[in-house]
């Protein structure tokens, strides 16, 4: 069931034959398959690319591919998994209530029952793993002395979308981004030729103390500092007192405002020398101690700069997209192809969709907090997004539900005297599919917890479906979130 020798049982196999490379939708499966379609040259291996969404898709490739499927995980990862008879049952077991079938009856004809797939059993086995899959391929292709710089790339964007989204803590980050930098060193100190070095399609990759603000050199600085969920909660931008504070914080830091409100790529090249370390003290003086984080900027030539980050919101911004009702596929499709070197075009496209989720989230928590849409209820805080909210279309996916309850709490938090707040978990629920009736619902901690604890709240729903009628629909809870 393990890959043991990856060179014989995982790249030879895969590179002499048409396989079908099964991904969920999200960031961190992107990039990996970004890093899988360069390690196996995808333009001479046959390939097919299925988005997995939930348990039941994974079910379908386990029944469809069981004699082929081998899974490569590191040795030191315990994940528990089960086997094959663990998670597929017997339809007919159902009806044997409880019994856990360790008892055989070998006299018993097992032809013509159909196997269904036990979500339950999967979420009892693997309680919980954060395991990067694109760090993973990464260090795969690393071990086989095939590593690139675009697979460098693509396995740091997919370490950002795990703390852009919340699914590691702060602490796992940094431990990664330490190992991350030990491999951008290592490419950088590599002999390359001159003549590459110095080409209009060379990569270079860095180290970076930038600022959360989240797209600033894409955007203005200011709007960038109102739509950055660190500044606008910490300024309360949604509050009176909150736009006279920003107005002081740019005066403090003595930056025309001219300067300011213009595209960055605008400004003044004497102000954006020492930009980051004259925000950086003003926003000492406010509270905001860390502001810099530890993060990569790439360039691509001469032109194009784009921080890990940056890259993360555009390429989610494709991935649900909802312009023009396209596909779930075709939107990974773009996002795919965002992430390529060719496909800059394609990538500011992306950022642009980024800002307009951004402003619409910023707009979205102002209107939560001012007309008391988030109630208490008891033990968790809940807030429901009705149909005909502005933008309520955007908030239909995933990833951009989890940035606005994300964003949403810590204003709560930041808006309220009450400190029981800080201990209360949030629950958003905002339509998903108008005319099928379905609702997307998100949990996320307290605002103060830090810790690296398993989320509940899919087992949490899970049961209360069960006890409900049996009408009662729901697809699989994400449970990666910390």
């Amino acid at each position: 069931m393990f890959v043991t020798d990856i060179r014989k049982e995982f790249y030879e196999v895969v590179a002499n034959q048409r396989v079908v490379l099964l991904v969920a939708s999200d960031m961190d499966a992107l990039c990996a398959c970004k890093i899988l379609q360069a390690l196996f040259h995808c333009d001479q291996v046959q390939y097919t690319l299925v988005p997995v969404t939930g348990w039941q898709d994974l079910g379908t490739a386990f029944l469809e591919h069981k004699e082929q499927i081998k899974l490569l995980i590191k040795q030191d990862d315990d994940l528990g998994v089960p086997s094959y008879d663990d998670i597929f049952r017997d339809e007919d077991d159902d009806e044997e209530g409880g019994d856990s079938g360790n008892e055989s009856d070998e006299s018993s004809e097992p032809t013509g029952k159909r196997r269904r797939f036990d979500e339950g059993a999967v979420e009892r086995r693997i309680e919980r793993h954060v395991l990067m899959a694109a760090m993973m391929f990464f260090e795969l292709a690393w071990v086989l002395t095939k590593d690139t710089k675009d697979m460098l790339w693509w396995a740091i964007i997919g370490l950002t979308d795990q703390w852009v989204h919340d699914k590691i803590t702060n602490m796992k980050y940094v431990t990664d981004i330490a190992t991350m930098q030990r491999h951008v060193s290592r490419h950088n100190h590599r002999n390359e030729d001159e003549e590459n070095s110095l080409s209009i399609d060379c990569m270079r990759i860095s180290f970076e103390y930038d600022l959360r603000l989240t797209l600033y050199q894409h955007w203005s600085l200011y709007e960038s500092i109102c739509n950055s969920s660190y500044t606008s909660c910490n300024f309360k931008l949604w509050t009176l007192n909150g736009q006279k504070k920003l107005q002081e914080f740019l005066a403090d830091m003595g930056l025309p405002l001219i300067q300011v409100r213009q595209k960055y790529n605008s400004m003044d090249m004497s102000i954006k020398e020492n930009l980051r370390d004259v925000i950086e003290e003003s926003a000492n003086k406010y509270g905001m101690k860390d502001i810099r984080i530890q993060t990569f900027g790439v360039h691509f030539g001469f032109k194009n700069r784009f921080l890990a980050s940056d890259i993360v919101h555009a390429t989610a911004a494709l991935l649900e997209s909802t312009e023009k009702d396209e596909s779930d596929s075709n939107n990974f499709i773009k996002a795919l192809d965002s992430l390529s070197r060719c496909n800059i075009e394609r990538l500011h496209h992306g950022i642009e969709l980024a800002k307009k989720k951004l402003i619409a989230i910023q707009q979205t928590v102002a209107s939560c907090i001012c007309t008391n849409l988030i109630l208490s209820q008891g033990p968790f805080l809940y807030c429901y997004l009705m149909e005909g909210t502005p933008d309520v279309k955007l908030f239909s996916k995933p990833m951009a539900l989890i940035l606005l309850c994300k964003y949403l709490l810590k204003a709560f938090v930041h808006s309220t005297r009450n400190k029981r707040c800080k201990l209360l978990p949030l629950i958003m629920a905002a339509p998903k599919d108008v005319e099928k009736g379905t609702v997307i619902v998100v949990g996320i901690p307290p605002e103060s917890d830090t810790s690296d604890k398993k989320n509940f709240f899919g087992r949490a729903f899970e049961k209360a479906a069960e006890s409900t009628s049996s009408r009662t629909l729901h697809d699989h809870f994400d449970t990666s979130s910390k």
